[in-house]
């Protein structure tokens, strides 16, 4: 499992439930460096090659133009080599299923640039919700939601809506995805055999969007 979307790179495997082994370095800007010889230290700790894996499952998105492209590229690099399928996570599912306690929503963020957030909302389960889309922070938004229960506000963009946001069904966790939290999902679509065609399969951007103030809530 690799996640590159951020500044961090991490970098898990996984056999069945369990996690065998997982890197996760935070030194900003260094995917393109890093990212192989993480991969290549999971896999020895654990004892394994590439031969040895059922599949590989990258963060699709959205997240850093570059970050995303080192992950991609290097999931695919591995099913080629491998031979084995490739799967895609929503990069927001991801840090839905980072949540620390229990909360009526979770609204995962990944920082964009100025007040800017890629956000979707998810239930305190990890269920997606809403659909994905950018939105620019100010001390409204979400009241709705916030109004109905209380929520988590979780991952990189969380730190914004903190400082503009005073509700006190309001919670935040600052924190990038890691790797380790894929392990459901990837599970799931390995279950189904929910593949990507490796070949044309590219990161989710979210690079087009209507800029606005967000005061969408499923409730």
């Amino acid at each position: 499992m690799i996640e590159t979307s951020t500044e961090c790179c991490s970098v898990a495997l996984s056999d069945g439930n369990r996690i065998l082994a997982e890197k996760i370095d935070t030194t900003p800007r260094q995917q393109s460096a890093m990212l192989a010889p993480h991969v290549a230290q999971v896999l020895q700790e654990a004892g394994l090659t590439t031969a040895g894996l059922d599949a590989v499952a990258v963060s699709e998105g959205p997240g850093s133009y570059t970050g995303l492209r080192v992950g991609v590229s290097t999931a695919k690099g591995l099913c080629f080599g491998g031979g084995i399928p490739l799967i895609g996570i929503d990069t927001l599912q991801i840090l839905a299923l980072q949540a620390k306690g229990r909360f009526d929503r979770i609204v995962a963020m990944i920082d964009a640039r100025r007040m800017e957030v890629y956000a979707a909302i998810f239930d305190g389960d990890g269920h997606k919700l809403s659909d994905t889309e950018a939105v620019i922070l100010d001390a409204d938004s979400y009241q709705e939601l916030l109004e109905a229960g209380t929520v988590l506000f979780i991952g990189t963009g969380a730190a914004k809506f903190r400082d503009v946001c005073r509700h006190p069904n309001a919670f935040f966790q600052d924190c990038p995805p890691l790797a380790a939290f894929m392990l459901r999902p990837a599970r799931e679509a390995l279950q189904k055999k929910e593949f990507e065609d490796t070949a044309y399969f590219e990161p989710f951007y979210l690079k087009e969007f209507v800029a606005g103030i967000s005061k969408k809530a499923v409730l």
